[in-house]
């Protein structure tokens, strides 16, 4: 079992930024990738960033290339994202993933709100 616990969200105004975490307990391994995706209302669940635990390898979305930053610190298992020159397309629930052999794992998800 895995278990994810997001927390940074809340209500910017355009242009600012926020810093997204995840922490991860129970069975992680550095050997797994860990994403962020995000639900706006009324629309589908949308990839924003990935990052391999142990490679450092990341990859985006094509709507916040450029202005997100996924990282990670193994010490504490915990999986950030940086998300600057926020746009109110932004706001939306922010969940953390990941998956293992088969099974996938989401947080509870955390709301950002960015006011135009």
């Amino acid at each position: 079992q895995v278990q994810l616990v997001e927390s940074g969200g809340g209500l910017v105004q355009a242009g600012s930024s926020l810093r997204l975490s995840c922490a991860a307990s129970g069975r992680v391994s550095s050997t797994y990738a860990m994403r962020w995706f995000r639900q706006a209302p009324g629309k589908e669940r949308e990839f924003v960033a990935a990052i391999t635990w142990s490679g450092g390898n990341t990859d985006y979305g094509d709507s916040v290339k450029g202005r997100f930053t996924i990282s990670r610190d193994n010490a504490k298992t915990t999986v950030y994202l940086q998300m600057d020159s926020l746009k109110s397309e932004d706001t939306a629930v922010y969940y953390c993933h990941t998956e293992i052999t088969g099974v996938h794992y989401w947080g509870q998800g955390t709301q950002v709100t960015v006011s135009s």
